[in-house]
């Protein structure tokens, strides 16, 4: 754990200073002054529309898979380096859990992909009841340091509002083709 007193805004300088915290910090989209989730889940939605055409489900799955193990490493020492157990600029989280919903949700024209975005943002800045309930389980206890638990809760979470996202997706979609029928 970091003895020295946390630090609250990210530089560029922090970005590249070690791997980890390039990718937690989504290439620099986490550095964003205001809604750095947005800003990286936006990253997340235009990096996954450049990648999709070249992947099949399988390759999906691995490139999810992978993100989502490096990411807890990368998460957990950004985290650590910090001194923040899940700070703001970290949204590796809102990358690995958009490309999940998007997986899902493509081949969808523009007008689905917005809707599923704004679903996953709703869900992941309100945290309604699941969500809520995945962001309190892997926070830091008193006296705990930050560790490979709250890596974990950092993007444990998200996936929930990812998995929270693509219920109300398929129910809007269910109840949008029921009433066109």
């Amino acid at each position: 754990m970091s003895t020295a007193a946390p630090i609250l805004r990210p530089t560029a300088r922090f970005l590249w200073r070690h791997p980890a915290h390039s990718l937690a910090l989504g290439l620099g989209s986490g550095l964003s002054p205001w809604a750095p989730g947005t800003v990286g889940t936006l990253w997340a939605w235009v990096s996954w529309l450049l990648m999709a055409p070249w992947l099949s489900d399988t390759a999906a799955a691995l490139v999810i898979g992978g993100a989502f193990l490096v990411g807890w490493w990368a998460c957990t020492r950004t985290a650590r380096d910090l001194g923040i157990a899940d700070p703001p600029a970290i949204v590796w989280d809102e990358v690995v859990a958009f490309w999940i919903v998007l997986w899902f949700v493509l081949p969808a024209g523009f007008a689905a992909q917005a809707a599923a975005f704004v679903l996953f943002r709703f869900f992941d800045a309100v945290k309604p009841g699941p969500v809520g309930w995945a962001d309190r389980a892997f926070k830091v206890r008193l006296g705990e340091p930050i560790g490979w638990r709250q890596g974990f809760g950092i993007l444990f979470d998200d996936l929930v509002a990812a998995f929270c996202t693509l219920l109300a997706y398929a129910a809007a979609l269910a109840a949008w083709r029921g009433f066109m029928a």
